[in-house]
């Protein structure tokens, strides 16, 4: 999962606030979780300290993702972006071709995906098939069903 990972300055700080409570609140509520079900007898047969240990787990693991993603995480002005061609934090309109169903997504990192949002990753299929097209052009991608023909009908920020 190494590698650049463009955000914005509030994803950044909100990835920062987040593994600080995960660092903080987040390991004492897992310490005093473990605590509590190793007061509970027979930690053989112990269902809640084995819960409470993979909490534990996976709460570190999260914890080590933010980490990553905070010390490769590259500052994206909105400003500094080009409109002239789809990149990543650009706001898209796209039509489908086949539908002519129109959408609006913002292209961002895979940190930053939800597509309830309207956020698709640039490392998706759709997101890498939109990457440097520009207004009218357009973009097949490759997807389960077959190909998808999308037309670039407006870039903003």
């Amino acid at each position: 999962m190494s590698g650049v990972h463009y955000v914005t300055r509030e994803t950044l700080e909100q990835m920062k606030e987040e593994l600080n409570y995960l660092r903080t609140k987040g390991r004492a509520e897992i310490a005093r979780a473990i605590a509590e079900a190793r007061e509970k007898g027979d930690l053989r047969e112990n269902a809640e300290y084995d819960a409470a240990k993979e909490a534990q787990g996976h709460h570190e693991a999260r914890i080590a993702q933010l980490e990553e993603a905070i010390a490769n995480a590259r500052v994206v002005d909105e400003k500094d972006i080009d409109t002239s061609k789809v990149s990543i934090l650009s706001v898209v309109k796209i039509t489908n071709l086949s539908t002519q169903k129109t959408m609006v997504y913002r292209l961002v990192s895979e940190q930053e995906a939800d597509l309830k949002a309207g956020k698709i990753s640039v490392a998706s299929p759709i997101g890498k098939g939109l990457l440097g097209k520009k207004v009218g052009e357009i973009a097949e991608i490759q997807v389960p069903s077959g190909i998808m023909k999308l037309r670039v009908d407006e870039i903003s920020v």
